[in-house]
């Protein structure tokens, strides 16, 4: 399985594969929390951070920090004070394969602390979505799918998944494009994966 964060990148910018190191680095339920608010909403402070995930500043402080150190987020220079940094994510997509840790036992419980925060915050942000109170255009224009009936080989689920990236990439704004008048912050979770067989058949 293969996870991909593009943050509204072009798919043609490099990407960042991570290693065990930099997936130990990240994997933690309150480093994953700040770097989510931190790609959604854009550059914040310790403090600001603290307030909104009801943390200690200094607890936020050290977990931004480690984040730092590990490339994932990266000061805003020229903002805020000594005491007060800005911290913004790096300008990188980011990949990881499940497959590249089969074999890296110490990596495992990373892994599994990745996949299953990374999944927790597909779910809040939909439960979120359903708790807000959008406007009618909005009502029509969102969508909760899922599709059942298919058959594929895992080359198959490739072909699909690459083309549903390629979806999304046309309808990726440039960095440096303007969106229309009255565009909001769009969020595409895809999770495609096989489903074992169950029961007698």
């Amino acid at each position: 399985m293969t996870h991909e964060s593009e943050h509204g990148l072009p798919p043609t910018k490099p990407r960042r594969r991570l290693d065990s190191r930099s997936l130990r680095g990240l994997a933690h339920p309150l480093r994953m929390s700040i770097l989510e608010l931190l790609t959604i909403d854009g550059p914040a402070t310790a403090t600001g951070l603290a307030a909104r995930l009801d943390e200690n500043t200094g607890t936020v402080s050290w977990h931004l920090r480690h984040l730092a150190q590990h490339g994932f987020i990266e000061e805003e220079v020229g903002r805020g004070t000594k005491r007060e940094r800005w911290w913004r994510v790096v300008d990188e997509p980011k990949i990881l394969s499940t497959a590249d840790f089969r074999d890296d036992p110490d990596a495992r419980g990373a892994l599994s602390v990745y996949m299953h925060e990374l999944v927790q915050q597909y779910f809040n942000r939909v439960v979120t979505y359903l708790n807000e109170d959008w406007d009618d255009d909005w009502q029509r224009a969102g969508t909760i799918s899922d599709w059942r009936d298919l058959r594929m080989t895992p080359a198959q689920l490739k072909t699909l998944n690459a083309e549903l990236m390629a979806v999304i990439a046309r309808h990726t704004l440039p960095q440096d494009a303007e969106p229309a008048p009255g565009a909001l912050p769009i969020i595409v979770q895809i999770q495609s994966f096989p489903r074992g067989r169950r029961g007698g058949a």
